[in-house]
């Protein structure tokens, strides 16, 4: 699944693809900010993702389409 991460005074947002499901990543986002803690994610290739939740903008998580060649319609 593809989360985008947007961050406060960052111009981009952050990419991750994550195999943890939408409710996961949803939760793990509401504990950062509630607590003033850390939103970590781990990617699919096991590289780890730290950002202070007080620092996240916004969250959108959607489905990727992974092997995807050629035109879609």
């Amino acid at each position: 699944m593809e989360v985008k991460i947007g961050i406060q005074y960052a111009p981009r947002e952050l990419v991750v693809e994550t195999d943890e499901s939408a409710e996961t990543v949803e939760k793990l986002l509401a504990d950062a900010v509630g607590s003033d803690g850390v939103l970590a994610l781990t990617d699919t290739k096991g590289r780890r993702v730290i950002v202070p939740g007080s620092k996240v903008a916004y969250l959108e998580i959607g489905s990727s389409t992974i092997g995807a060649v050629g035109f879609r319609s």
